[in-house]
Order: C-alpha cells, then structure tokens, then sequence
C-alpha cells in the first residue's frame, strides 16, 4: 500500500534494536483518512473470506480493525490487555509476549463476542515475532471458531512472525512489508 509507505518514510522513526516508532499516525495519534484507506484495503484483500467479526489486540490495532469492520460489515472485537471490573467472568484468556514492550501480557475476550460459527479476520498493527497474531489464533480457537486471515498494517519481514504464521496454516496479509531498519533507514521488500 503506497500511500500507507509513504506516511512510514516521511513520519516513521527507526529507534534502532528493531523498532519503528509510528507514533503520529497509527500508535498514538491516529490519521483517519490513512486508517480508512487501510480498511478498505483489507476489506478488498478478504472480502471473499466469509468473515463474520474481526478481532484485534488493545489499543493500537483497533483503528485500522473498526475501519476494515466497517467495511465489511461486521463487528470488531478487541482483546483487552488490563483487567476489567466489567469482564470477570466467561473469558478467553492468553498470555502474549510483546516485542516492542518486552513484556507479557495476559489477554482476554468475553465468550459472548466469539461463537463456534464464527470466521474471525485478525487485524494488527505490527507483525515481529508473530505472538500477538498467535495467541489470538488461540483465543479463536478456544471458541471453536475459525481464523479466517491475518491482516497486518506493518510487518518488520526481517524478523519471524510471517513464518510462524505461514507454518500454522494461516494467510498472511501485510499492507507494508520492511526488510531493514538498519542505519535508521526504512527499507521495504
């Protein structure tokens, strides 16, 4: 996605160790012009794939994931990373480990918002290691329902998440794929 590229070059900020900081635009502050075009990206790419809800992690995945719900008419359900006074009981829950953060984090979702029939697309906003995408995967299928695809905003390609995807059997759809952040350059596959 070309347009998605360009905000990356212009506002992305390479950290070093691996990270890039999108912090203007995706993380923090949230372009929505940007976020509808990646919505209506990712409705074109699984939009045959019979989905039926989509399912992101809090906080950062939930623009781009509202955005491509409303594009195919679904509902977006998030896994919440803090415990809630609201979600105590009937939940879904996975341990995932952040590469960014560097922590782990217990996930959840209320066994209300995902049934056996369901199709879920994942949508998040980085792919690294692949473990957030994985422990969703997990949480749906607990439910009995089935992934669907994973859509990723970015995917830092030099890194092993695509692979442990592709070897589960799942379809991977990354709208800007970068194979080096070295020399605090972006460059893309």
């Amino acid at each position: 996605m070309e347009q998605l590229k360009q905000k990356i070059i212009q506002e992305g900020i390479v950290l070093g160790g691996g990270v890039l900081k999108v912090d203007s635009f995706l993380n923090h502050q949230v372009d929505p012009e940007l976020m509808l075009e990646i919505g209506r990206t990712f409705a074109g790419l699984f939009r045959a794939s019979g989905v039926t809800r989509i399912m992101t992690i809090e906080s950062p995945g939930i623009a781009p994931a509202v955005l491509t719900g409303l594009e195919l008419g679904v509902p977006m359900v998030f896994a919440r990373k803090r415990k809630s006074l609201t979600l105590q009981d009937d939940l879904y829950t996975e341990k995932v480990y952040s590469f960014t953060k560097r922590e782990e984090s217990e996930v959840t979702v209320s066994k209300k918002f995902l049934a056996p029939a369901d199709r879920v697309l994942i949508i998040d906003d980085f792919l690294a290691n692949g473990e957030a995408a994985l422990g969703m995967a997990r949480i749906i299928r607990q439910a009995g329902a089935e992934v669907a695809g994973i859509g990723i905003v970015i995917e830092k390609s030099f890194q092993s998440g695509r692979g442990k995807l592709l070897e589960q059997g799942y379809r991977v759809e990354s709208l800007a794929r970068i194979a080096s952040l070295d020399d605090g350059k972006v460059t893309f596959v």
